[in-house]
């Protein structure tokens, strides 16, 4: 039986677009033009997965989640969230709201579906998990959402890691062993200047505010050795 997505988006293009491609993916789609439309279809047709844009009317995409969390059921129901918002802020916005994986437009509908099967190969493992913990009588709640907290947290940093290019790790590397930007750009052959618009845009790329926030946070998530 195929696992059901769940399409949210007040624009019809996009909706149809993404529906089609996934219905060829071998999905079941279902769709809804709001957040409120969205939040009856889930109670009704519980789908495996839900797709769905920020602005919308009468309820957007950050409170669908909300809603959509606060429900026991869904609480581990991956979610993908589409949207034309680009800054820090808002996908920190999205991921404080409880969304798996924040996707900006414009988007290739291939990588969305990639998104989508690596989400949901996670969230059958997790169901698999809890199903197991609750036959042996242990506490399955608490061990399923550690292992999603655990699994997603994985694939925000292997997604993380994949976007830094290749100079961006180096200068990532060097930042953890307190070099300056003169003596990163000697080892690196580059001018100070190039190197601090490097260190500007590891710095937006994982929402820190300075060198010592960067270094902790590539440190804590795996990002150097």
């Amino acid at each position: 039986m195929p696992l059901t997505i769940l399409v949210v988006d007040d624009d019809l293009g996009t909706r149809l677009s993404i529906s089609d491609y996934l219905e060829l993916s071998g999905y079941s789609i279902i769709t809804a033009n709001d957040g409120q439309e969205a939040l009856a279809m889930v109670d009704e047709y519980h789908p495996d997965l839900i797709v769905t844009d920020i602005v919308m009317p009468r309820i957007n995409g950050y409170e669908l989640v909300r809603q959509v969390r606060q429900k026991p059921a869904f609480r581990l129901l991956p979610v993908i969230l589409l949207t034309a918002r680009t800054k820090t802020q808002e996908r920190i916005l999205g991921y404080q709201s409880g969304c798996d994986l924040y996707l900006p437009k414009p988007f290739e509908l291939e990588e969305l579906a990639a998104a989508i099967r690596n989400l949901l190969e996670r969230s059958q493992i997790i169901q698999s998990e809890y199903r197991f913990s609750h036959n042996l009588g242990l506490s399955a709640s608490t061990k399923a959402v550690d292992a999603h907290n655990s699994l997603f947290t994985q694939i925000q940093q292997s997604q993380l890691f994949s976007a830094l290019t290749h100079r961006e790790q180096e200068v990532l590397e060097l930042l953890t062993h307190g070099l300056s930007n003169a003596d990163m750009g000697h080892q690196l052959h580059l001018s100070p200047r190039t190197v601090e618009k490097y260190v500007s845009s590891l710095l937006r790329k994982t929402s820190t505010s300075n060198r010592a926030e960067l270094v902790r946070f590539a440190i804590k998530h795996g990002l150097v050795e």
